[in-house]
């Protein structure tokens, strides 16, 4: 079987991260995103895997190659320009040419796609969407079934006094080829506001596929920090990499922690890392490799991509670090705040409250205190 999966967009929502790195290439607990969706993929009999990039579409290639690593057979097709979801799929059309999954490029899930692809069979539908339950279902597309699973109608984005139901498109389908007759070729197009309502008005057969799987939009800071922990306490199944120092703590070939410093987990380190004395590593943080921990620093909850170094009584909570940036003595980070890749950040700085730096800034001392 074959799956599409749209990874054509900028990421805009997870800057300064994106810059460089297109979002479903950025790490999950050192593993690339893209590849939990694959390998998910691969679980449940997808045997080929059509990328559909828009930017900075060589990542995927140089990345993933021709997918032989993963199991999978990947054909990479690039939007000249933004197509929408419905656009995205009908420039790859030629590739289908049997029922097929789409699967969106933000979403980090669990979900048991071989009983999807049944159920999608067993109604004979053109196409199913998985839908799943939230709590605020007023910032998603709102998605109304009947008792036998058709779907009702689309409300995207409603305000509270439109909200009948809980479930919201979840972002995975099954679909039949016929449906790309629907979609303009070259044009923008949105499944969501498009092709699904008009299959509505038109009655044909559009289900739903309610699933209680593990869903999350890693799209926002919180939410890429939110999936990090959710990997690191088990709610995805993951092997990490390296060796179970401590129960919890995983740490790769060569990392190294001083005897007077502290690693709690849930934890994962990269590779020759270097965790200083009198350090304290808490729980949900990860180490990409060849990160070093000054002595007497302090992390919490955090991410540092590959390279970072944490200088002397630094401390890093709830709070991404990309790869290459050097954290100065003393420097405070917290509060979801993002250091885009290569900065330097020098002492008695404290960055808080969601604040972003642009990749490569040199930040003088006692520069922000806020």
């Amino acid at each position: 079987m074959k799956a599409v999966i749209l990874v054509g967009g900028e990421g805009t929502r997870l800057r300064p991260l994106t810059v460089d790195t297109p979002k479903p290439m950025l790490p999950l607990v050192n593993v690339p995103f893209i590849e939990y969706v694959i390998r998910l993929l691969k679980k449940h009999g997808v045997d080929e895997v059509i990328l559909s990039a828009g930017y900075l579409p060589t990542a995927f290639d140089d990345h993933l190659g021709n997918g032989s690593d993963l199991g999978v057979k990947i054909v990479y097709v690039t939007e000249e320009k933004p197509l929408g979801t419905g656009g995205a799929v009908k420039n790859v059309a030629a590739h289908l040419d049997d029922t097929f999954i789409v699967f969106n490029g933000d979403i980090l899930t669990d979900l048991n796609i071989t009983q999807l692809v049944e159920y999608h069979r067993a109604k004979k539908a053109v196409a199913t969407l998985t839908l799943t339950s939230v709590d605020d279902p007023t910032a998603y597309g709102l998605v109304p079934i009947d008792a036998a699973g058709n779907v009702q109608e689309f409300l995207e984005k409603p305000s509270w006094d439109e909200v009948t139901t809980d479930l919201i498109n979840a972002g995975t389908y099954v679909l039949e080829p016929s449906i790309l007759d629907l979609i303009p070729s070259g044009e923008n197009h949105s499944f969501e506001r498009g092709v699904f309502p008009l299959l509505v008005e038109r009655k044909q057969p559009i289900v739903g596929f309610p699933s209680s799987a593990y869903w999350l939009d890693i799209g926002t800071p919180s939410k890429y920090l939110q999936a990090h922990r959710d990997i690191l306490d088990g709610q995805l199944a993951s092997d990490f990499s390296g060796s179970e120092i401590k129960r919890n703590v995983w740490a790769g070939e060569g990392t190294k922690v001083a005897e007077s410093a502290v690693v709690f987990g849930p934890c994962v380190m990269g590779r020759n890392c270097v965790v200083e004395a009198d350090a304290m590593v808490f729980g949900h943080t990860t180490l990409a490799d060849d990160c070093v921990i000054g002595r007497g620093a302090r992390l919490e909850g955090c991410v540092l991509a590959s390279g970072v170094h944490i200088g002397e009584g630094a401390v890093v909570r709830n709070s991404v670090i990309a790869a290459g940036c050097v954290i100065g003595n003393k420097v405070h980070v917290d509060e979801e705040a993002i250091i885009g890749v290569n900065s330097v950040i020098d002492e008695d700085n404290l960055l808080k409250k969601g604040i972003r730096i642009w990749p490569d800034t040199k930040m003088a001392k006692n520069t922000i205190r806020f």
